[in-house]
């Protein structure tokens, strides 16, 4: 029985099938990689919008109580 299947290095067509494959990987991962960098950039800009708006509540909610009567901070 004769083998007919010979290496990628003698057939010019699965060569080129290989090489196409793996650039496809390649540019597959370069394309994840980008999109998980645009994400962290809108999560670290929505992070750092909502920190200064939480920032403001607690500061607000602080001068609140600082201004509240000294009767209604006391416990009996």
């Amino acid at each position: 029985m004769k083998n007919t299947e010979q290496p990628a290095i003698f057939c010019p067509q699965a060569a080129v099938r290989f090489r196409r494959r793996v650039r496809c990987r390649g540019q597959t991962l370069v394309e994840y990689a980008l999109i998980l960098a645009m994400i962290s950039i809108v999560i670290v800009g929505v992070i750092v919008k909502l920190g200064v708006q939480v920032s403001s509540v607690y500061s607000t909610i602080d001068s609140q109580i600082s201004n509240a009567p000294a009767a209604a901070n006391s416990t009996h």
